[in-house]
């Protein structure tokens, strides 16, 4: 797990953004090329481009949760609902661990209190995946 937690630290002093950090550090599990991956996660940063949107690093958390728990049954959808919860609990998770899980929210930006650094977020969202 460890190996994973560094993985996206370094992806993260790379210049991935967030998002990509974590969803990277793990592509190889959900069958996905880096650099495929890299593309799908672009433009989850920064908040989903704002600050306002859900952090990008827990925002990758659950992209991996929807690639490794889907059936991929396009005729018939019969994993959503397994996936909504496995989101729901990271979502959760990550919520009781750092305070939110909006990035606006978790840097502080309207209230001067900092609830984790990015490279906090990286790491939780990795420790939960």
């Amino acid at each position: 797990m460890s190996d994973r937690i560094s993985k996206a630290l370094e992806n993260h002093s790379k210049n991935y953004n967030c998002c990509q950090s974590v969803a990277c550090a793990y592509c190889d599990l959900v069958g996905i090329s880096e650099e495929n991956m890299f593309k799908i996660c672009e433009a989850f940063g920064l908040g989903m481009g704002c600050m306002d949107g859900t952090c990008g690093a827990v925002t990758g958390a659950v992209i991996l949760a929807g690639l490794k728990n889907s059936t991929a049954n396009l005729d018939h959808p019969d994993s959503k609902g397994d996936t909504y919860k496995l989101s729901a609990a990271i979502m959760n998770n990550f919520q009781a661990k750092n305070g939110a899980t909006i990035c606006r929210e978790l840097k502080g930006i309207d209230t001067g209190k900092v609830l984790r650094s990015c490279n906090g977020c990286i790491e939780d969202a990795a420790l939960i995946v």
